[in-house]
């Protein structure tokens, strides 16, 4: 089986193979890219062009049970994430 899950270290190792920079940079690169990310999805929709749309979605308290005991509970409100792809990125992945 293929692993497919990045970890932000082998991002910066990527970075770090293609342009020539040195890991610690490069890690330091990723950090500030994905901080500066982080940032402008708190204060709502965020757009990456030809990439898609991250979108933070405010889910209301709500009931819902234990499938297995049929025990009700209530799930807290809680804030979300959606991404919606760019038509060119969907594009992209239907070609390849």
């Amino acid at each position: 089986m293929i692993k497919n899950n990045l970890a932000k270290i082998d991002i910066a190792k990527k970075l770090s193979n293609i342009s020539g920079y040195s890991l610690a940079l490069s890690k330091h690169l990723i950090d500030d890219l994905l901080g500066i990310i982080l940032h402008e999805i708190k204060k709502g929709n965020f757009i990456l062009k030809n990439i898609g749309t991250f979108k933070l979605i405010k889910k209301t308290e709500r009931q819902g049970r234990n499938p297995k005991t049929i025990v009700p509970y209530i799930i807290k409100s809680r804030k979300s994430l959606s991404f919606s792809p760019s038509k060119k990125l969907l594009k992209y992945l239907k070609s390849n």
